[in-house]
C-alpha cells in the first residue's frame, strides 16, 4: 500500500496548468501505478468554459465544491452541477464544462493517463490504452437522488455507509463510491482481488498496514491506495467522508466477508511498477 498527499504530488512536478491556465490538475495516480485507472484533483477558475471530447477515455467527475454546468454538444442537454454531483463522459461525448464560480472536483480516467497529458484542439487527451467501446452517452448522478432511491448500502460489517455511484453496468472500467464512516469506527480490510484508492474529503483518521505495522494519518486531501497484498485497518477518529475507486468495477451488491474481502469481479490490474 502507499499514501499520497498534495504536497508530494506537487513536489514530483505533477500539478499541471491546462486549458489556457484556467484548470490546475494534480495527477495523484497515473498509468505507472498500475491500478487500472488514474485520478486527478482539479481546481477550475470561475467564469471559464472548456470544450472537451475524451474520445479515447472514460472519465467520471465528482464535484467537491461550487457550481457550474455541463452541456452535451450533440443533444444540447444541460445539467447544473454542485456538491455531490457526478457526471460521466466517454468517447461519444463532445461536451462543454462551464464553471460559474471557482470550482473543485475529482476526475477518474480509464484507461489510465500517463500524467503529463494536455488537451489537443478537440479537447481530447492522446490514447493511453484500448479505447473504450460503448454506445453509452454522458450521464449525471447525485448523492441525494441515489439516497432517495434507497441505493445507500451498509458495508464492512456495519462500519460504513456507501453509495456505489458507478458499477460494471456503467461500462466505465471502475467503480466510484461515496463513503461515510462514523467517528470511532474501525475495520479490517483485505482486497485480494482489487485495487482501491480512497480520497479523504473531510474528517481525520488513520490507516495501518497490518503486515508492516506502518501507520499513516488521514485528513482532507490525503489518498491511500491498497491492493491484493495489503491487509489493512482503518480507524475513523472523527466522522470520515471519502471517495473510493475500485478496479475492476463492482457489480454493486458485494459485501465484505470475514477477512474484509469482497469477491472477485474481473481481472486484477498488475499494481505499481517496481524497480
Amino acid at each position: 500500500m502507499f499514501v499520497r498527499t498534495f504536497d508530494e504530488v506537487k513536489a514530483a512536478g505533477r500539478v499541471l496548468s491546462l486549458v489556457g491556465d484556467t484548470i490546475r490538475s494534480a495527477r495523484f495516480l497515473t498509468a505507472v501505478d498500475g491500478m487500472g485507472f488514474s485520478y486527478n484533483i482539479n481546481w477550475v477558475d470561475g467564469g471559464s468554459a472548456a470544450h472537451l471530447w475524451f474520445k479515447h477515455h472514460n472519465e467520471a467527475n465528482y464535484i467537491i465544491a461550487d457550481q457550474g454546468r455541463v452541456t452535451d454538444k450533440t443533444s444540447g442537454q444541460v445539467w447544473e452541477f454542485g456538491l455531490g454531483r457526478l457526471y460521466n463522459v466517454g468517447p461519444n461525448d463532445r461536451h462543454i464544462f462551464e464553471c460559474l464560480t471557482d470550482e473543485h472536483h475529482i476526475s477518474v480516467f480509464c484507461p489510465a493517463l500517463t500524467g503529463m497529458e494536455s488537451h489537443d484542439a478537440d479537447g481530447a487527451y492522446p490514447a493511453t490504452g484500448p479505447v473504450p467501446q460503448t454506445k453509452r452517452t454522458m450521464s449525471v448522478k447525485t448523492v441525494e437522488g441515489m439516497r432517495e432511491d434507497g441505493l445507500e448500502k451498509v458495508v464492512a460489517g456495519g462500519t460504513a455507509r456507501t453509495l456505489r455511484m458507478l458499477l460494471q453496468a456503467d461500462e466505465t472500467g471502475f467503480t466510484l463510491s461515496d463513503v461515510s464512516l462514523a467517528a470511532g469506527n474501525r475495520n479490517v480490510l483485505w482486497y485480494k482481488h482489487h485495487w482501491e484508492t480512497n480520497h479523504i474529503l473531510s474528517g481525520k483518521g488513520t490507516v495501518t498496514d497490518l503486515s508492516s505495522g506502518e501507520v499513516w494519518p488521514l485528513e482532507d486531501g490525503t489518498a491511500y491506495n491498497v491492493g491484493p497484498e495489503d491487509r489493512h485497518s482503518m480507524h475513523a477518529e472523527t466522522d470520515l467522508h471519502l471517495l473510493s475507486v475500485f478496479c475492476p468495477a463492482l457489480a454493486g451488491d458485494e459485501q465484505h466477508d470475514e477477512e474484509g474481502m469482497i469477491p472477485a469481479s474481473g481481472p486484477t490490474p498488475p499494481g505499481p511498477l517496481r524497480s
